[in-house]
């Protein structure tokens, strides 16, 4: 066997073992019952314009390293990404990474997310304030990422995991590992991802027991057209649990399982659409692209009943600026506002041959 082939081959077997093992409390796992959610937050503008989550889109862009490590390549080689995210309540987070590639051992990507949470007011039991505080959580990764032939290509990614709440903080390690299947012939990408597969190593209250993290397992696809400038993904996410459901959202009377279907197939049928994010790009120019995207379970967890409006859907927009790449989208959560997603790539050996 050629030392290449056993490099892949090891990787095949260490994604293997690592999807079979799994977590140990994921299928017991939902929004709201793990640790460190902000490493959910999407931060690249346009994987925030499709929908939120993406994991297929295979051109270059190193965006797409934070939500798939399978697709760091070689074209990443020596580019640099800054991302910064408008949130709600005054709440800022961002992205910032570096990839490189060698040709022996693959590619290579390190990267920092960072959330900020601002300043709080601190105050006794009997409401004397007694000064401020902040809160904020960041995580440290490396990404690296190996060809193993010209389909499939397999990655993963270790990140160091810490959150800091007044006097309460928390230290742990997390991975991501991604496979990769892309036919440029047919302009046709596939993958499955694993993310945020740890532990805690120091909990929030000496002593006290770890808390899981947001595990999820991810499948997604995209295709473009060959005689027309339309590219489409679709993402199944949280195939770890099944039932994405809760009987009743706060403050409705109605059964939020009704989505237009009915009945056992119709109850089904629910299920399966909240798993899927869909985003669609067009591609009139070399240069530029317009995209959106809609998030049904994003929807169904947020949208109010007597007035839904574009809550789940995302838009935005990328050009290319001489060796820079400029991203813009918005994504819609609630009535009270939308997220707005910046996001500014550079490739460092474009900007060096031309001076």
């Amino acid at each position: 066997m050629k030392k290449g082939q056993a490099y892949a081959a090891g990787a095949i077997a260490l994604l293997t073992a690592l999807l079979l093992c799994g977590s140990p409390d994921a299928s017991a796992q939902a929004g709201g019952t793990a640790t460190w959610e902000f490493l959910n937050l999407t931060n690249s503008a346009r994987v925030a314009s499709l929908g939120g989550k993406n994991i297929s889109l295979r051109d270059g862009d190193l965006n797409l390293v934070f939500h798939n490590p399978a697709l760091l390549d070689s074209n990443m080689h020596n580019h640099l990404l800054l991302n910064y995210v408008n949130y709600f309540a005054d709440i800022n987070f961002g992205y910032a990474s570096y990839s490189f590639h060698h040709g022996r051992w693959g590619s290579f990507a390190g990267g920092i997310h960072y959330i900020n949470y601002g300043s709080f007011t601190a105050a006794d039991e009997t409401g004397v304030v007694t000064g401020n505080f902040t809160a904020s959580e960041n995580s440290v990764s490396l990404s690296w990422s190996y060809a193993i032939d010209s389909l499939f290509t397999a990655g993963a990614t270790l990140k160091t995991v810490s959150s800091s709440f007044e006097q309460y903080s928390s230290f742990g390690m997390a991975l991501d590992a991604g496979i990769n299947y892309y036919n440029p012939a047919h302009l046709l990408s596939l993958s499955f991802v694993m993310k945020n597969l740890g532990t805690q190593l120091s909990t929030y209250y000496p002593g006290g027991a770890g808390e899981p993290l947001p595990f999820e397992l991810q499948l997604g696809i995209s295709k473009q057209l060959e005689h027309a400038p339309f590219r489409f993904s679709l993402l199944c996410q949280h195939m770890q649990d099944f039932s994405l459901d809760s009987p009743k959202r706060p403050g409705s009377g109605e059964d939020s399982s009704s989505e237009g279907f009915t009945g056992k197939a119709g109850e089904l049928a629910n299920e399966l659409v909240r798993h899927m994010i869909v985003g669609v790009e067009f591609l009139p120019l070399q240069n530029l692209s317009l995209r959106a995207g809609y998030n049904n379970l994003r929807r169904h967890e947020l949208k109010i009943d007597e007035r839904a409006s574009t809550v789940g859907f995302s838009w935005g927009f990328g050009v290319k600026i001489n060796r820079f790449r400029i991203d813009f989208g918005q994504a819609r959560y609630h009535l009270a506002g939308s997220s707005n997603h910046f996001s500014v790539t550079a490739s460092l050996s474009s900007l060096y041959s031309r001076q």
